[in-house]
């Protein structure tokens, strides 16, 4: 147990954290380990603890790690450190500041001890790493150069499950108190030094929904608390459209704000945290950079209002954008997701199509969520073998979509195909008839690059290079094939993809220790944020990209880091928190 100052003693009052999410479990976690008194408010209930984490398909980015070597991938510090700051694209001299220094420290973390740190927690990893965020076409540009995509065996339930089990095992000890249905209204600060000791807010009326249903808003009571410090940890703008919309770059993604969206987290992802941090003095940047995807279904299935599931999609499906026109080259599946973004975007329309078959969605659509993925999430080997490496129809939950997704064509032709689609099209507001002209010479095109081995179509290339990759070739990427070609690919389908709201890649400013800073750029004495709301570090550590896997992994890093910070402030040792297992 690492040592802790002798003044430390006197600091009674708990350090209080707003949400209970990932960085603010993780930060309980580090606090609850030097008994210092933690004080856990949600605005949700007990059965939301975890919050977007336990959603999540679970990646973690992690650098040259035990997996990586193992697959025979060659990855470093080095090349890390160049895709990333090649991807964030950090341009902003005030801004950024504290961000680029979030992203070296990252990045060394994620090389150095991510894989030990959570691994010494009970955590485990599916064996082939994942290939997110293929880039842009440059080798200087966006994207990652090798697979870092780390899918943890049993997803965001069982990242939830590893620092929540001992923060509930300290709470049974009275280290540490969660209050749920506890909605922060404002930041309390000292009169006198202006330093942050408390928070007001509104008791809401119990309400045992399930997990990410939408909740009462009726306030019973109110409450005072003081504390130690204050962690904001209350996430990001996502389940909120409206601030989705306002805060939209037209300048970078224009030309005009979409209108209609999927909404990928639920409901109480509603940002309010930091317009109330903002209030208390603390300077919230970059608000324009966020990170939505452009390969969203409409769940046929809801939990939350809007729900969106996105594909995950492999290379192979041909993607046309509302009007029938095949996206430029490198804007390919599971490549660029801003730069898609941003096309689709000047079409003028909210929406674009895949063309596809079964035996491309059988092996290469992977859908996001924890509940979408039942053989990962249950840790059932028999389920992954037979769902994703021997089904010819994809997992149930993919089954499921094509059955009853409304996004969803399915025809034996593609005459009747187009049909199909153009009745989606007549439901849509401003939606564009599609010609079967035209699209037949798209899709006959694209499939005159299969007669051969070789090609000069870029798409064709990147499935033959992508198969390279043993693991892919394996259960993710389907062989090479023609798309009118029945025999080997079974029916067409076409699947209408939507924009989905996901994560908001700026926010509350935040130096390496995770203290608030002001706009003058002084430290916000007793203030602390961590997570989405900070920007997952510094107020926007990704800059304009993400490389996948850093959402989970920047919550863990911040919250670690916040934890530490405060315990550092209020006088406890920490001098051996490099010392991963030592500490576990």
């Amino acid at each position: 147990m690492p040592k802790r100052h002798p003044s430390a003693g006197k600091a009674q009052k708990p350090v209080i954290i707003v949400g209970a999410g990932l960085a603010g479990l993780v930060a309980a976690f580090e606090l609850s380990r030097l008994r210092i008194p933690v004080l856990l408010l949600d605005q949700e209930n007990a059965n939301n603890v975890g919050g977007q984490a336990f959603w999540s398909l679970g990646g973690i980015f992690c650098v040259d790690s035990s997996y990586q070597r193992r697959m025979g991938i060659k990855d470093s510090r080095e090349l890390a450190m160049k895709d990333w700051f090649n991807s964030a694209q950090f341009d902003r001299e005030k801004e950024d500041y504290w961000p680029r220094k979030w992203a070296e420290a990252f990045v060394n973390f994620a090389t150095d001890e991510m894989e030990d740190y959570v691994k010494a927690l009970g955590l485990g990893f599916l064996v082939n790493v994942g290939w997110a965020e293929r880039g842009d076409g440059r080798a200087d540009g966006h994207g990652n150069t090798v697979p870092r995509f780390h899918l943890t065996w049993g997803t965001g339930p069982e990242v939830v499950r590893v620092f929540a089990e001992p923060v509930k095992k300290a709470a049974k000890k009275g280290t540490v108190e969660f209050r749920h249905r506890h909605r922060v209204d404002e930041i309390i600060l000292d009169e006198l030094t202006g330093r942050a000791v408390g928070v007001k807010g509104s008791i809401l009326e119990e309400d045992n929904s399930p997990r990410g249903v939408k909740s009462s808003r009726t306030v019973v009571d109110q409450f005072e608390i003081h504390g130690a410090a204050v962690l904001v940890a209350s996430g990001g703008i996502g389940g909120n459209v409206d601030k989705v919309k306002a805060a939209w770059p037209v300048d970078r993604l224009g030309p005009k704000v979409p209108q209609n969206f999927v909404i990928g987290v639920p409901h109480h992802v509603d940002g309010r945290m930091i317009d109330i941090t903002e209030s208390a003095g603390a300077n919230i940047i970059n608000r324009d950079r966020m990170w939505h995807y452009t390969e969203g279904l409409a769940n046929w299935n809801p939990i939350w209002p809007g729900h969106g599931i996105r594909v995950l999609p492999a290379p192979s499906s041909l993607w046309l954008d509302a009007n029938g026109k095949r996206l430029p080259n490198h804007l390919f599946p599971g490549c660029d997701t801003l730069g898609t973004l941003k096309y689709i975007c000047s079409t003028g329309h909210d929406y674009t199509w895949f063309i596809t078959d079964q035996a491309i969605v059988a092996r290469e659509f992977a859908l996001s969520g924890s509940e979408q993925n039942p053989d990962v999430t249950g840790k059932s080997v028999w389920g992954v073998l037979t769902q994703r490496v021997l089904s010819k129809k994809g997992t149930v939950p993919v089954q499921n979509f094509v059955k009853h997704g409304v996004d969803f064509v399915v025809k034996d032709n593609l005459e009747d195909l187009v049909e199909g689609m153009n009745q989606l099209v007549a439901k849509i507001p401003g939606g564009v008839p599609l010609d079967y002209q035209k699209i037949k010479d798209v899709v006959e095109t694209r499939d005159s690059q299969f007669d051969n081995p070789f090609s000069k179509d870029a798409q064709t290339m990147l499935i033959n290079s992508a198969r390279t990759y043993w693991p892919d070739k394996r259960s993710r990427i389907a062989p090479p094939h023609k798309l009118l070609d029945k025999k080997k690919s079974g029916p067409l389908i076409a699947v209408r993809m939507n924009l989905l709201t996901r994560k908001t890649l700026g926010g509350i400013e935040t130096n390496l220790k995770s203290q608030v800073m002001k706009a003058d750029g002084s430290v916000f004495k007793g203030l602390y944020a961590a997570g989405e709301v900070a920007g997952f570090g510094g107020g926007g550590v990704h800059g304009y990209n993400s490389l996948e896997g850093t959402f989970l992994g920047g919550c863990i890093f911040s919250g670690r880091a916040a934890g530490l910070g405060i315990a550092e402030e209020l006088g406890y040792d920490i001098s051996k928190a490099s010392n991963v297992r030592a500490r576990l």
